[in-house]
């Protein structure tokens, strides 16, 4: 039997509620965000809790999915419908999502993320897709 994802995500989305955006366990520290997208199939909502890269005042996120062979929903979704609602701390506000194409940009911000989290360099060994470096620019 596989773990319940969905549960796990709740748990973490609620604690980071509960708490002002700050996380325990692995994430102990970390920057988080949540992400709230709408399904692309199913035009239903979705939250996930992501880690979170800040750089230059824009907000990013990674698509890793733990460097599965294939990217998570919420990428599809937000690639889909780009319009997301984010949660940084308390504050919530709406982003316009926009995929990172460039790729020397990309390099340079996944390298930022692998010098505050390092299993995202794990993630990149494990996978031969190239993995999407999103912004969460405010609208």
């Amino acid at each position: 039997m596989g773990m319940d994802w969905n549960a796990w995500n709740r748990g973490i989305i609620d604690e980071f509620r509960a708490n002002g955006g700050n996380v325990g366990a692995q994430f102990e520290g970390k920057p988080m965000a949540v992400i709230t997208t709408t399904g692309a199939k199913t035009g239903a909502k979705r939250e996930n809790p992501l880690v979170r890269l800040d750089d230059g005042g824009s907000v990013y996120v990674i698509a890793s999915k733990g460097g599965a062979p294939d990217n998570p929903d919420w990428y599809h979704n937000l690639v889909a419908n780009p319009e997301v609602v984010v949660e940084l701390g308390t504050e919530t506000f709406t982003a316009q999502a926009k995929v990172v194409e460039d790729e020397a940009e990309r390099r340079r911000l996944y390298d930022k993320m692998i010098a505050q989290f390092d299993s995202f360099a794990e993630y990149e060994k494990s996978t031969t897709r190239r993995i999407p470096v999103v912004e969460l620019a405010r609208t």
